[in-house]
């Protein structure tokens, strides 16, 4: 009779799975209903676990839904940006079209089916005494849902530069591309790629996906030093939990690509060589807990493994990854292993107007050693910041700081790098760095924004590893000894969202980049310049 019983159980979870609303369709980060959402919360209209994005729409929508009881409190301009936003996120509360709603190339929806489609297409022009570099993006996408529970999205945006000016070994705060140079009569020009989408299936307390796409991880407003999101997407399996409200969990497996030559599957058809790359997967989880209301603490854990089928151990959601290697690999002092890391992520909202947050990456410590200076052992990178938003009606101060300490995001073994189409999945600037950076918004009606910020970056020299009794070490390495690169930006840039998904923007940034130019800065933005840049976006 037990089996019967079990039964029945397992028959009533999928049938409370089946009859929850959860259809999941993800929003990319570049949408501006992120920073409106920011401000909400910092506000203390909404509660918001910022650390993980993107975001679904359905938890978009219900959020705007959400502040529908707090419309009361909002100034003329944050009323008219809450209307602007539901033109769109509607889609996913109301029955049917009969609400005031966004422009789309297509839409269409009824009892079992829902279909959006909308083109991309836009431009951007820079200038200066270097020269100049055009930026063009072209494409479409399409989302919707099959009845309750499954949802598609797919994007395609293909890219054309007039100069490399994104790739992996710029420090550059730009997602980059898997670029192909092509030749022709004005010269040569770079094109580049990315498809991007999932398929979802959802349920009230919880999501799983297939996806191809970027994700971050970590609070921030100038780039995350957990997971970035800078890399070309790449795809993994997407796990989200929520079964109750002081308590989220993430899990990501994604399959990276090493470019690392497999030397061993390397095959040779009518004379031309046609090469493998080695196998490379990401394992990573991330939990939070909500002890107090509108403070969040997440943590969690991550490995890079390669050479190898992919392991079941790692495929268990809430596992601690670094002992799951040992089990694999040996735990002994001259075993290498797998490349594992742990974070931490901080974020409160407690006082109103005020996000104070952390977070921190951990590539490797040693307790014992952690306040002995000599020993410089720690590999971590650490990141602080706060935004205060309408202290002063419409105006948003930020300030951000991250120290990244030498050998962090790197790896002994070059297939088991943190890094995907050899982009770094973190902080931007990647080890040996330190950044600084101040920002003043502006907002004085609906979709206008003025920014006017300060960045300041140094990198000191990469360090070699040292070799002990054959194996590869970090240790002795001083936080950037030695300045071989550093970056001011003074900037101002002002954006107008016209149409839900359609801007126009305009930039003027005057840097400064000094030290080994030509390795971490593109030619068009060496030296002193002072660069103009104007362009559109319609779509993402």
């Amino acid at each position: 009779m037990i089996w019967k019983h079990a039964l029945g159980c397992i028959c009533l979870v999928l049938w409370s799975w089946t009859t929850a609303y959860g259809q999941v369709v993800f929003q990319p980060v570049t949408s501006s209903v992120y920073d409106y959402l920011d401000e909400a919360a910092n506000e203390g209209w909404i509660t918001l676990n910022s650390a993980v994005k993107p975001y679904s729409r359905i938890f978009i929508a219900q959020r705007l839904d959400e502040l529908e009881s707090s419309r009361k409190f909002m100034s003329r301009r944050q009323q008219k940006e809450l209307d602007f936003y539901l033109k769109d996120f509607n889609k996913e509360l109301k029955p049917d079209k009969n609400f005031d709603k966004r422009y789309d190339l297509f839409y269409y929806k009824d009892s079992l089916f829902s279909f959006t489609a909308n083109p991309i297409f836009g431009g951007r022009l820079s200038l200066n005494s270097n020269g100049s570099v055009f930026h063009r993006w072209n494409g479409g996408e399409i989302f919707g849902s099959i009845g309750e529970h499954f949802a598609f999205a797919a994007n395609l945006r293909d890219n054309g530069l007039g100069e490399d000016i994104y790739g992996a070994n710029y420090l550059v705060n730009q997602p980059g591309g898997n670029y192909k140079v092509n030749q022709g009569q004005s010269g040569s020009r770079i094109d580049y790629s990315e498809m991007r989408g999932a398929i979802s299936y959802g349920w009230k307390w919880g999501s799983v996906s297939v996806m191809k796409d970027q994700f971050s991880w970590g609070n921030n407003y100038n780039g995350a030093n957990i997971f970035s999101s800078r890399q070309p997407s790449y795809a993994y399996i997407n796990l989200k939990v929520n079964p109750v409200k002081w308590f989220d969990f993430n899990y990501v497996h994604g399959w990276l690509v090493s470019e690392e030559i497999d030397s061993a599957n390397v095959v040779f058809v009518s004379g031309v060589r046609r090469r493998t790359f080695m196998r490379k997967y990401l394992a990573a989880n991330l939990f939070t807990i909500s002890p107090w209301k509108r403070l969040q603490l997440s943590f969690g854990n991550s490995v890079v493994y390669s050479d190898k089928d992919i392991q079941p151990g790692y495929l268990i959601p809430f596992f601690f990854f670094k002992s799951v290697d040992h089990t694999y690999n040996g735990a002994g002092a001259n075993d290498l292993g797998e490349n594992s890391q742990m974070f931490f992520d901080i974020s409160s909202r407690q006082l109103d107007k005020l996000h104070l947050y952390a977070s921190g990456f951990v590539d490797e410590i040693s307790i014992s050693n952690l306040l002995d200076a000599e020993e410089h052992t720690n590999v971590v990178s650490l990141k602080f910041g706060a935004r205060l938003s309408n202290l002063l009606p419409n105006n948003i101060w930020t300030i951000e700081y991250t120290r990244t300490n030498p050998w962090t995001y790197r790896h002994q073994i070059a297939s088991s790098t943190f890094a995907s189409n050899e982009y770094s999945l973190g902080h931007y600037l990647g080890s040996n760095a330190e950044e600084l950076y101040l920002a003043w918004r502006y907002k004085p009606i609906r979709g206008l924004h003025f920014d006017l910020s300060y960045t300041r970056a140094i990198k000191g020299e990469e360090m070699e590893t040292q070799v002990i009794n054959g194996i590869p070490q970090v240790q002795g390495l001083d936080f950037i000894e030695t300045v071989a690169w550093y970056r001011n930006i003074l900037g101002f840039r002002t954006t107008y969202e016209v149409i839900n998904d359609g801007w126009l923007f305009f930039e003027v940034q005057r840097s400064t980049v000094e030290g080994f130019e030509n390795q971490y800065t593109p030619e068009f933005f060496q030296g002193q310049t002072t660069t103009i840049s104007g362009g559109m976006n319609i779509g993402f």
